[in-house]
């Protein structure tokens, strides 16, 4: 975020639930967009109620006031007509001496009324935020549980491409390079959510890659990279290694991307010896970019939300409002959430009340990202 935020909470709440369908986004969108519509009517009902009671009790002021004028007159004659006016003037009197009670009366009412209304809007602005909060966590939920499914797929392949006798030859042959090169290219013409796949030799050496026409790394060094440097520390073929979210400088053309690797094996057996490593390079913005972008949130709140996901260290990765890989999230501010499946808080944020809401990443199968969703608004949407 551009901004931080305050260490204090305003107010913070944090829920639990089952993980909901893939579709739950956007039923919870408009089931809460059915209550929160309900809320706005108590509040129009509220106000029209109150608005009519302060005219009732201003009409009841202006008849009092027109009554002691009245009774003061009454009075005044009474007393130019002697023994004869008085008891008019007690009756007089007496109308004096009702009108103040009214008045009480009325400004009674009107007092207790208005603290009642008061608390009643207050009650409806709480319920109406936390209906809204509620909302938000859960599509926050569905955003990263999407990213969770669709990237348990992308270990499955490298782990499965591994095997792939092309590959097995290529890192025992080096004449075999251009068939497995033209293997990968098979597979990424089937699978179009990766940018490339590379395979290395055991030195990190790049020997054969599905697109050579497209991105040129051939020959190029890799060794230094996590996602081979994590494929060299697995134990077997069912183990995989990954980089996260950043920009190659010498795969893909510096997209962003995630790399998933794991170690090429001798006869492709998962407890062979390791002859070479495969790295896929997933296309990371088109999957993440599309799913925040396409939060299912209202038309009239679009442009006050940012939906964004954010890795183990902070750093937003995926930003509806394009500053991935530049912004960091305070995670550590947000101690109340951090760690629950998901929930929400209000914060200030440039001193500014904001609801923030979150999930966690939930997994999927044997895997999970452990990363976290965000979805932030201005608690007051203008």
């Amino acid at each position: 975020m551009t901004a931080s935020i305050s260490s204090t909470a305003l107010s913070q709440a944090t829920h639990s639930g089952s993980q909901p369908a893939d579709n739950s986004g956007v039923v919870a969108t408009k089931n809460a967009e059915g209550v929160a519509a309900e809320l706005r009517r108590i509040y129009d009902l509220s106000s029209t109620i109150e608005r009519r009671l302060r005219g009732a009790v201003q009409e009841i002021g202006d008849i009092n006031l027109q009554t002691r004028l009245l009774s003061f007159n009454a009075q005044i004659e009474a007393a130019h007509a002697g023994a004869a006016g008085r008891a008019f003037e007690v009756v007089a009197r007496e109308m004096v001496t009702l009108s103040e009670r009214t008045t009480k009366s009325a400004a009674d009412l009107d007092e207790k009324t208005q603290s009642d209304i008061r608390q009643l809007n207050g009650m409806i602005g709480e319920v109406g935020t936390a209906v809204r909060g509620t909302r938000l966590s859960d599509l926050a939920f569905t955003n990263i549980d999407l990213i969770d499914r669709n990237l348990y797929e992308r270990s499955c392949d490298v782990r499965w491409w591994a095997t792939d006798s092309s590959c097995v030859e290529a890192c025992l042959d080096a004449s075999r390079a251009n068939h497995a090169s033209q293997r990968l290219s098979v597979i990424l013409d089937a699978y179009t959510v990766y940018q490339d796949i590379v395979l290395c030799d055991m030195q990190g050496r790049v020997i054969a890659n599905g697109r050579p026409a497209k991105f040129s790394c051939l020959g190029s060094d890799q060794s230094a990279t996590e996602w081979f440097r994590s494929a060299l520390r697995t134990g077997s073929g069912g183990e995989f290694g990954f980089e996260g979210v950043h920009r190659s400088s010498t795969l893909a053309g510096r997209k962003m991307a995630l790399v998933y690797s794991a170690l090429v094996r001798r006869d492709g057996r998962t407890d062979g010896e390791p002859i070479g490593c495969l790295g896929i390079v997933f296309d990371w913005e088109a999957l993440a970019q599309t799913i925040v972008n396409r939060t299912q949130v209202g038309e009239a709140e679009k442009r006050h939300t940012r939906a964004c996901i954010v890795d183990r260290s902070g750093l937003i990765i995926a930003d509806s409002r394009s500053r991935h890989l530049q912004d960091k999230f305070p995670l550590g501010q947000l101690p109340a959430l951090i760690g629950c499946g998901k929930g929400y808080c209000i914060h200030s944020l440039d001193g500014i009340p904001h609801l923030m809401a979150y999930a966690h990443s939930p997994g999927f199968e044997t895997y999970s990202t452990g990363w976290h969703s965000f979805i932030v608004q201005p608690l007051a949407l203008h």
